[in-house]
């Protein structure tokens, strides 16, 4: 099990995922969102968004700090970051 946080000021819980695909996916979810806010000159990205994936016992596994460019379409961060591993495990 998976916990997903916005770690922004509230930091609040955001959802829970079975899986670290379904983590990532809704990280993503959230970045595409905050993305389209940002575009639609809704809220303040101020310094950007921040979020964790933490595991069962509450310690976060990976991080994710990610500031709106709302000069081009959004593209998928967590993929990017995927894609940069596996070139890595090579």
């Amino acid at each position: 099990m998976f916990e997903i946080w916005e770690t922004s000021e509230p930091a609040r819980l955001i959802s829970d995922a079975g899986s670290l695909e379904v983590a990532l996916e809704k990280v993503d979810t959230m970045c595409r969102l905050r993305h389209d806010q940002a575009v639609a000159h809704v809220g303040e990205a101020g310094e950007g968004y921040h979020f964790e994936i933490r595991g069962q016992d509450g310690k976060p596994l990976a991080r994710l700090s990610y500031v709106p460019d709302t000069s081009r379409a959004y593209q998928s961060v967590v993929v990017e970051e995927m894609r940069g591993q596996e070139h890595h495990a090579e």
